[in-house]
Order: C-alpha cells, then structure tokens, then sequence
C-alpha cells in the first residue's frame, strides 16, 4: 500500500532539524522524503532505491528547480533494509542514517526556508518532529 504524506506551509528553516522515523515495507522498491517550496521546486529529493537496474541497493539525493532535476548524487552504501525500522535525523541537508553515516546533499539553490514536506513510497511513516 502506497502511502503519502504531503505537508505544505511547513517553517522549516536552517539549524532546524527534520526526524522521520518509520518502517521500510518488506516488499519495499523504494521511498523518498521530499523537501522544497512545492512539487516542483525541491532542494532535496532523497530517493532510497532497494533495487536500482544499475546499481542495486542505492541512496539516491537530487534536487528539482522549476520542475528540472538537477544532477543525481548516487551513494552506494544504503543501510536502509527492507522490512526495518528506520530512524532519518536531518539538519537540513546532513542526513544522518541508522548506522550513524551521514549523506551530505548541497543547498545547491539556496532556499532558506522549507514550506514544503513529502514523504511517500514503500515506507510506513510512524513519526515526524521538526526541532
């Protein structure tokens, strides 16, 4: 079951921290935590893949600008696992995983302030704090 989370009119700004916490489906092909001004204007699309065709298990981190993606940050090591409880810690753009390893995605816009929050895709959402 696909499940969807969309917030809008967020104040998420920087220092703020952002904790997702969940469990990935057994099933899982991937989720992916949105953050932006809308649809449409991401400054970080971050897209775990449990089976990418060209890498396998794999973090995926973009950002979209007027509905174009810009360059895909392509991180090998994915602890996330199928059927796992998953706790994301974020401040901002420094995503901290479950076995302590960090993602580090650019503000390659400049956005100062998040109003935007999506979470979707092969992922049973349990918790989500701003702090």
């Amino acid at each position: 079951m696909l499940q969807v989370l969309e917030l809008k009119n967020v104040l998420l700004r920087a220092g703020d921290q952002l904790k997702v916490k969940g469990t990935v489906l057994h099933e899982a092909e991937r989720f992916q935590i949105d953050l932006g001004c809308d649809a449409d204007d991401l400054a970080l699309h971050f897209n775990p893949r449990f089976h990418d065709d060209s890498d396998g298990a794999v973090l995926v981190c973009n950002s979209k600008a007027s509905g174009c993606w810009g360059d895909e940050q392509r991180e090998l090591h994915n602890p996330l696992q199928r059927g796992a409880d998953v706790k994301l810690a974020g401040d901002m753009f420094e995503v901290e995983l479950p076995d302590g390893q960090e993602v580090h995605f650019p503000n390659s816009d400049g956005m100062d302030i998040i109003s935007y929050i999506r979470v979707t895709g092969d992922f049973k959402l349990t918790s989500l704090k701003i702090c």
